[in-house]
């Protein structure tokens, strides 16, 4: 079994649980697919929910890991890994909507393939730290660009409600090969992001052993590692498609800040 989902279904849409993914059906787990669960049962997909297909402690991202992007930002190419967090109420299921914050003019996309820790480490090397991905699955790190710039620290211009889109499932990392694979974003139906893992500065090994000096990583926490050049302004009723070969498509609207 390789792709595992967090699904709810039509009887009890607010009751989200993992389930192991075939073709037409879905196994029951009793916990998370990293602690080997048992199964508890069998039904078909049909009327699933998506959620985000993790529940982390914490959110980890690399920023400028693409040398491309960097320019197109006009930062320098950074010598080490750039570390920053999303917070984990930024999460986002597939098919949700992006709201357009009020306090910002310019929000962008940055289209990310992502990772899913499965066990405990801390100052990891780079052949412990790949051991211990879990799984992949597809992000965006939705950014206030113009916030961003002003504030310098990147917490306030990432970290609002709905700015971290995940999902809508994992795949087993024996399953995937996370340095050969493009990433592409579609904006209303026009390609706005084609990039290729090859191209990352530091590899999801590297930026993973590399943050585990600093903190201690759970299972289950969410790592994103970088977008390739394409960034650009969204607006309110705008659709985003993310695709990554070899993981299940990440689809998103947006909208307008309407509370108050």
């Amino acid at each position: 079994m390789a792709r595992y989902a967090r699904l709810a279904f039509p009887e009890a849409p607010n009751d989200f649980r993992w389930y192991a993914l075939h073709e037409d059906r879905a196994d029951a787990l009793d916990g998370a697919p990293w602690l080997s669960p048992a199964t508890l049962g069998t039904r078909p997909l049909t009327g699933a929910i998506y959620g985000v297909p993790t529940t982390p402690s914490k959110i980890v991202c690399v920023g400028r890991n693409y040398a491309a992007h960097a320019k197109e930002l006009g930062n320098e190419v950074p010598k080490e890994p750039l570390l920053f967090h999303k917070p984990v109420s930024s999460l986002l299921a597939n098919g949700g909507t992006v709201i357009l914050p009020r306090e910002s003019e310019r929000v962008e996309q940055e289209a990310e393939l992502a990772f899913v820790v499965g066990h405990r480490i801390r100052r990891a090397t780079r052949e412990e730290a790949r051991a211990a991905i879990f799984g992949y699955t597809v992000a965006f790190d939705i950014t206030a660009r113009d916030i961003q710039k002003k504030d310098v620290q990147f917490t306030r211009g990432k970290g609002f409600d709905t700015f971290c889109p995940v999902g809508p499932t994992l795949t087993a990392a024996s399953a995937f090969a996370p340095d050969a694979t493009t990433i592409r974003c579609w904006r209303n139906g026009e390609l706005r992001q084609d990039g290729h893992t090859a191209d990352m500065i530091f590899p999801v090994d590297v930026v993973l052993a590399y943050a585990s000096q600093v903190m201690t990583f759970e299972p289950g926490d969410l790592i994103l590692t970088g977008t390739p050049e394409g960034v650009g302004p969204l607006a309110a009723g705008d659709t985003l498609r993310l695709e990554v070969p070899g993981l299940d498509a990440l689809t998103v609207e947006i909208g307008a800040d309407r509370e108050g």
